[in-house]
């Protein structure tokens, strides 16, 4: 054959099927752009400057990591559909005299094409909104923007190795399923569907039990700390419960809607049925992983989204006041309440409102009628380990402005992330009345910034403050808590006069000094860091879901083409066979925004606790999030049907 004949062969190929190569190479290129920039953002060093930037390098690094896995998955996956479209192409030129090593050269050919198509676009348009993004990130987190541009050539090396490693291994897949057929098969391929399944009901069971352990997780796990590992275990249940029943499940439940003869025995929803029986194990895995990526959009939208839109309720929790100063010895309690009046006059810092109490703290495992406080703790209950924090009630009415009351043997108890709902508490072989459950407190934001759940329990008086440290040295010796206190204030001064004081404030020996304003700065650049890589990915999988429905429609197209030609050649109407294909991709489109809705929903609980752990407890904003987030992509999911839709029909009614 003439020089460059399988060069040409295979760029005439990429043009003939440009309906299926086109939406493929622009998500190839859009992913090694999204690569690029998250990669270029994590080795940046602009964002080094900025306070909190360890963390967000850390985040881009983990964002690069999850497009890493997600394009080897993803590209494999979408390539399968060209495969299936271009076998009977194959089987066609083999029957024409071409050897299995000359498809060999035009699949490589092929494959080198749609590389460069995808990695030199892929990097121009990296390289051109990279900057655009550290600008965006830096305006989210509040950063300072240096000058110049950041064009990294090992950015740049890694993307190219990166995505030529997947296009080798993708065309050394695509030869050997070439390799493992012969020449019928391969003409066979593009239109063989799949033989009617059984309905397998062990599976189904199965993933019906994971699916419902999953949501159990997501419902039962009260603790916050146990809810960080448990959430990946709920995943992965969530996961193959979905896989599992959208293989083995959808099958079932078609054949048991085939058996209802009131149902089935009626025009659209007969074709409908049969249809979807007969290929449903090829269809199921695209459904449950349109599901999926659905899934992760509405969970990192809307709560990064909660995250950045509740910033000040969080900044609220963790700091009470805009300066807080600890201590864990009252010893030179008034020694240094001077030493901050008089820093405060020096900076001519205002104050517009203060409070002071006393406080001892040390941990407690939970139990059944209260708290057992051990040295060493047991293993099986390290989860369920609590920080009890008592204030005695004159600070506690003083600070509250309450006149509150306690009888001796009486507590009362403010929780901040799980309600402590029992009617005693017992500690030290001695039971305390619980008189009373407050509804707020101002709380301690060293307590606050811990992961485990802290107890606020007022207690009657210093007496039994003293009593309470007596015990627990006894029991934990070295590792018992203090009797210490707090003191915090308000001021209405501006921001420099705020930092000023904040700086000369930090030197004082024995005390630790927070802030609200470096709080917030430092919260922002968190929270903003997350929201922009939620947002990325959010749009990542988006992007991929859109491309999965594309690919399962024209292959659903042309699988279906020649059934709906028979069924109106046998005396099937032209609006009964437009109703029957409206019923059954309406029946499967949808089927997946169900799932990923009940999903979210399951999830509400549990993800609700990890952002207790940010200080997020308001669970109305989260609620609205999450339900604003699925009614706009869900309008966004009826747009890519009425768009995939119509793309169907065309090639169905041809």
């Amino acid at each position: 054959m003439k020089k460059g004949f399988y060069a040409r062969l295979a760029a005439d190929n990429i043009r003939k099927n440009g309906k299926t190569y086109i939406p493929y190479i622009l998500a190839c290129i859009v992913t090694a752009a999204m690569f690029y920039i998250v990669k270029s953002l994590s080795l940046n060093p602009g964002l080094n400057g900025m306070a909190g930037g360890n963390f967000l390098n850390t985040a881009m690094g983990l964002g690069s990591w999850v497009i890493t896995v997600f394009a080897f998955i993803f590209l494999f996956y979408t390539n399968s559909f060209l495969m299936k479209r271009r076998k009977k192409e194959f089987g066609v030129f083999h029957i024409l005299g071409m050897e299995r090593r000359h498809l060999a050269r035009v699949i490589g050919w092929e494959t080198f094409y749609v590389l460069l198509l995808c990695l030199l676009p892929g990097l121009g348009l990296g390289i051109a909104l990279d900057k655009v993004m550290f600008l965006t990130v830096a305006k989210v987190v509040g950063g300072q923007v240096p000058l110049g541009f950041f064009i990294s050539t090992e950015v740049l090396t890694t993307t190219a190795l990166f995505f030529s490693i997947i296009f080798i291994l993708i065309y050394i897949y695509s030869v050997w399923q070439i390799r493992t057929v012969n020449p019928i098969e391969l003409l066979r391929a593009g239109n063989a569907g799949e033989r009617e399944p059984r309905a397998n009901w062990l599976l189904a069971l199965l993933g019906l039990a994971a699916l419902g352990e999953g949501y159990y997780i997501a419902a039962a796990t009260e603790n916050p700390i146990a809810s960080v590992l448990m959430f990946f275990v709920a995943v992965l249940l969530v996961i193959a419960g979905t896989y599992l029943l959208f293989t083995a499940g959808s099958i079932a439940l078609l054949k048991m809607l085939r058996k209802n003869k009131r149902y089935y025995y009626r025009t659209k929803h007969f074709v409908s049925v049969a249809g979807m029986i007969y290929r449903m194990k090829q269809n199921a895995v695209g459904l449950a992983n349109i599901c999926v990526l659905s899934t992760m959009v509405l969970v990192m939208v809307s709560t990064t989204t909660s995250m950045m839109i509740g910033m000040e309720d969080i900044i609220a929790n963790r700091y009470p006041a805009d300066f807080v100063f600890y201590a864990k010895s009252t010893d030179n309690r008034e020694a240094d309440r001077e030493t901050i009046s008089r820093l405060r006059e020096d900076e001519g810092l205002t104050v517009t409102g203060e409070w002071t109490y006393t406080f001892l703290a040390f941990q407690g495992i939970c139990e059944e009628n209260g708290y057992s406080v051990l040295r060493e703790r047991a293993r099986s209950v390290e989860d369920d380990t609590h920080s009890l924090f008592f204030v005695p009630l004159e600070d506690y009415n003083r600070i509250m402005g309450t006149e509150k009351t306690l009888q001796d043997g009486e507590i009362m108890v403010y929780s901040n992330r799980r309600d402590y709902d029992r009617p005693v508490m017992k500690l030290f072989d001695r039971e305390y009345r619980v008189a009373e459950r407050l509804d707020d407190f101002v709380g301690n934001g060293e307590y606050e910034a811990m992961m485990s759940v802290t107890q606020y329990i007022v207690v009657p008086d210093l007496d039994t403050l003293n009593m309470l440290y007596e015990r627990q040295r006894e029991i934990l010796t070295d590792l018992a808590g203090q009797i210490g206190w707090v003191y915090a204030f308000d001021t209405d001064s501006d921001e420099a006069a705020q930092e000023a004081f904040e700086q000369s404030a930090r030197g004082i020996p024995g005390l630790k000094e927070e802030s609200r304003i470096d709080g917030r700065r430092a919260l922002m650049e968190i929270c903003g860091g997350m929201f922009f890589i939620g947002i990325f990915l959010g749009s990542l999988f988006v992007m991929a879901t859109v491309l999965i429905i594309y690919y399962k429609q024209i292959s659903e197209g042309y699988d279906d083409r020649n059934r709906f030609e028979i069924m109106q050649k046998v005396g099937m109407s032209s609006s009964e066979v437009k109703s029957a294909i409206h019923s059954q991709i309406l029946t499967i489109f949808f089927l997946p925004l169900m799932a990923a809705g009940t999903h979210v929903a399951a999830a509400f609980p549990l993800i609700s606790r990890l952002l207790e752990l940010l200080n997020l407890y308001n669970l109305r904003l989260y609620a609205a999030c999450t339900v604003s987030c699925f009614l706009v992509f869900g309008v966004l999911y009826a747009l890519i049907y009425l768009l995939t839709a119509r793309t169907y029909y065309r090639i169905v009614q041809r």
